[in-house]
């Protein structure tokens, strides 16, 4: 019973924050033009990595909720490392979960969270840039030529007043479907998502999710708050980090539960960075669209700036004297119940109609 519930939980909290990724990633195709998306995030090198870990650190997304945004991008033109560091500093550090770290944990970890997770970011995306290089993919887009209209119907060998008058035609039909075909665009981007990619990526998420509950039911905090600091410590919170499904500002006060237990700062940022950008879902889907290679170079590269981070704050802390403990706080505000029901009701209405709708489906008439 205690796993159901908090199977739900862990659900109602992914539910808004995955509808919303997911209207991100839809609407990245439209929003934000392809060639800049190309010119700016498809490189290997170091300024397509710093330009994606800025485009995502602000993004208030979740483990989850990162994940369509990121394969929006992936699809109109980022490269691996790009999407790779897009991937760490989007669910590891954003303005809800810099205010929540302030709030609960004091000023040095809302300081010291941020710079660990675009450090992550882009210590990430240098591993995939110089281990798995990839092929520049083409700038071909057929499917962006016109076609259809009343300029491309005319026959090609015309008189000059009916070339002008076809141009005029063209002009005024233009002017009335410039929105429409805007919004049209935007619409079937959006619904292509929800559909298309929650299609994709709905199985590793909803392992993710049980594996999560199944962490949350059957490993203890006391068991975690027992190894209190120094580096066996922090490998045991990567352990536990790793399979987890938590977002930056869901694991903000169980760090500080943590560390009112005893755990040392170090050992909680270890969590609070590996937590959110590493789960069953987030590695099955870049295995799945990244490759394997571009996955285990991921892992290394959030753990290990993890783990490095985690002893520098300690280390930082005992040479300075600082008392973060006293800075901890217990209280935190989370999304709307009637936004959490609200958003999970309509993945899972989606979901099934994914099912459902191969089987509705007319069979065609056989001619005899």
């Amino acid at each position: 019973m205690l796993f159901l519930t908090n199977f739900l939980e862990l659900a109602l909290e992914a539910a808004p924050w995955l509808v919303f990724g997911l209207l991100l990633g839809g609407l990245v195709g439209s929003v934000i033009p392809t060639s800049f998306l190309e010119r700016h995030l498809s490189g290997d090198g170091i300024g397509s990595i710093l330009k994606a870990t800025v485009l995502g650190a602000p993004l208030p997304l979740c483990s989850c909720g990162v994940i369509p945004a990121a394969m929006g991008l992936r699809r109109a033109g980022a490269s691996k490392p790009a999407t790779a560091a897009f991937l760490v500093s989007t669910p590891e550090t954003g303005v809800d979960s810099i205010s929540i770290t302030y709030a609960l944990l004091g000023p040095v970890m809302a300081v010291v969270r941020p710079i660990a997770a675009l450090s992550s970011a882009i210590t990430t995306g240098l591993l995939v840039a110089m281990f798995d290089r990839e092929e520049h993919r083409s700038d071909s887009n057929a499917s962006n030529q016109t076609s259809g209209s009343c300029c491309s119907s005319k026959e090609p060998e015309q008189s000059a007043s009916e070339s002008k008058q076809q141009e005029s035609c063209c002009a005024t039909e233009n002017k009335q479907q410039a929105n429409e075909s805007v919004i049209a665009k935007t619409w079937c981007d959006i619904h292509s998502t929800f559909t298309d990619l929650l299609n994709g990526i709905g199985l590793w998420l909803l392992a993710g999710i049980v594996f999560a509950a199944a962490v949350q039911t059957y490993l203890p905090t006391d068991f975690l708050a027992a190894w209190g600091q120094g580096f066996i410590a922090m490998f045991v919170m990567v352990l536990v980090g790793i399979p987890m499904y938590i977002c930056a500002t869901a694991s903000t006060p169980i760090a500080a539960g943590l560390m009112i237990a005893g755990v040392s700062p170090g050992v909680a940022l270890v969590l609070l960075l590996t937590g959110p950008a590493t789960n069953i879902s987030t590695l099955g889907v870049i295995s799945q669209e990244l490759g394997k290679r571009s996955m285990w170079l991921y892992l290394l590269g959030v753990t290990s700036t993890a783990i490095l981070a985690g002893w520098l704050v300690n280390n930082m802390i005992a040479i300075f004297e600082m008392d973060i403990q006293a800075q901890v706080h217990g209280l935190h505000s989370g999304v709307p119940a009637w936004l959490q029901w609200s958003t999970l009701l309509l993945l899972v209405a989606v979901a099934l109609q994914q099912k459902i709708k191969p089987h509705l489906a007319v069979p065609a008439k056989i001619k005899l």
